[in-house]
């Protein structure tokens, strides 16, 4: 397929999708990130990199908030080891832009264009990026083929293809190997994830390991944790169970958990992290139902917490990964009902939580297998599993505390893919940077 070809499919699906865009504002879900931007490639013109000063510019690009804390590391780790690399930002949703805003400032933060080649096109000409590095698996036809005919060097880090996403992809082989034959480089996070690319065409595919080893710092004692626990009046003698990256209804199997355990655990105190922030209203509706006193911490800047509220509802984004070192459980959510394929359960793990999640966990395949192979984690199937998994924690704590040590002794043991990716992407940026300053040179 050409690029206009793929640009009337795109057209006739937008089309198709607006009821479903107006609903979804109607219902009070999550818009959709700057569409028209988007659609059009309406971002702000950046001055061009100084080539002549060494100035190399890479485009970092991740779907939604887990890829943009990623990448936010592999650029800290790119500027460490070469400080003459510039990385800009981009992402495809409210939340992942939001919090690329404030982990790379908003003169380098812009809304990933729709996949429509004038959109594509008009971007690369304000950003001008040496490299282009893409999260996990963003794979759009257009903004490969833009970005290969302009000569610039893409890579996928962290490249993860499930098996349900090698299967559909396998179908339409000859398409797929056009789009990865594009991609310079493959950064697998396991030897699965790499045999599943190479299988489907990728050219340059090596087994990095998982970059999300690096992206959590599991420090207790860090200023930001340690406000947090000021923040919510959490105590020494407080046993926080935290669910995190929550979808429904695992807050209410959460809440269940909490009420069945708190009469006789007093010391227990729940800490929900829904996935999606718009849906604190309905758990605020849901807690109240239940008559569970809590709190909302938005709030905590303002108010002192109620005495016996031993329930907080997280409302902001990007501070999961500091909540979780305030907890000793963690539930880690977007697991239990197969559509979703799990959520980063390194986080906790990294911390010493007794870590449970669901059965459904695709998208963290190797990190599950390695955390169970380790006795590191549990899997638990339903609300009474997840009652029982957090009873016993309470009941034999010694057990709990060496379940969440030998996470962060597997989490430590893996560190240190970050600084290889990084490696390999400026390696493939100045072999590129050489090339075309050779070619500029012996072009009369």
């Amino acid at each position: 397929m050409t690029r206009w070809a793929f640009n009337a499919v795109y057209v006739v699906l937008a089309v198709a999708l607006l009821p479903w865009v107006f609903l979804r504002l109607l219902r009070g879900g999550r818009p959709v990130a700057a569409p028209l931007a988007r659609a059009i490639g309406a971002v702000r013109r950046m001055p061009p990199p100084d080539h002549a000063r060494g100035i190399r510019r890479i485009w970092l690009h991740g779907v939604s908030v887990g890829e943009v804390n990623l990448l936010h590391t592999l650029s800290q780790m790119l500027h460490s080891i070469d400080p003459t690399v510039e990385c800009v930002a981009s992402s495809s949703t409210t939340t992942g832009i939001d919090l690329a805003r404030r982990k790379f400032g908003d003169h380098s933060t812009f809304a990933c264009p729709l996949d429509f080649s004038w959109a594509v096109s008009r971007v690369l000409d304000r950003v001008a990026p040496d490299l282009l590095v893409l999260g996990e698996l963003e794979l759009w036809p257009n903004l490969l083929d833009r970005a290969h005919a302009r000569g610039i060097p893409i890579a996928v880090v962290n490249a993860r293809m499930s098996p349900r996403s090698f299967r559909g992809y396998s179908r339409i082989t000859p398409f797929v190997q056009q789009m990865l034959r594009r991609i310079d480089l493959v950064a697998a996070r396991s030897p699965d994830d790499a045999h599943r690319f190479s299988t489907l065409g990728a050219k340059h595919v090596f087994m990095s390991g998982s970059m999300k080893f690096d992206g959590v710092v599991g420090d207790r004692m860090s200023p930001a944790i340690l406000a947090l626990r000021s923040l919510a009046n959490i105590l020494p003698s407080d046993v926080v169970f935290l669910a995190g990256s929550t979808q429904s209804p695992e807050e209410l199997l959460a809440i269940n958990t909490f009420c069945a355990l708190c009469g006789e655990f007093p010391a227990l105190r729940l800490i929900l992290v829904p996935r999606h922030t718009e849906r604190c209203g309905s758990i605020a509706t849901m807690l109240d139902d239940m008559q569970v006193q809590w709190q909302l911490r938005s709030r905590l800047d303002h108010e002192n917490i109620h005495s016996s509220a031993r329930v907080l509802l997280v409302d902001s984004i990007g501070e999961l990964s500091n909540w979780w070192g305030t907890a000793r459980i963690a539930f880690v959510g977007g697991s239990l009902d197969g559509h979703r394929g799990g959520q980063n359960m390194i986080e906790p793990a990294a911390y010493g939580c007794a870590v449970a999640f669901g059965p459904h966990t695709f998208n963290f395949q190797t990190e599950v297998q390695e955390l169970l192979e380790a006795d590191a984690s549990r899997v638990i199937d339903d609300g009474d599993s997840l009652t029982d998994f957090v009873r016993k924690c309470l009941l034999e704590s010694e057990w709990a505390e060496q379940l969440g040590k030998r996470a962060a002794t597997l989490v430590a043991s893996r560190r240190g893919v970050t600084r290889v990716t990084a490696h390999a992407l400026l390696d493939l940026l100045n072999r590129r940077c050489s090339h075309n300053a050779g070619t500029q040179t012996t072009t009369p």
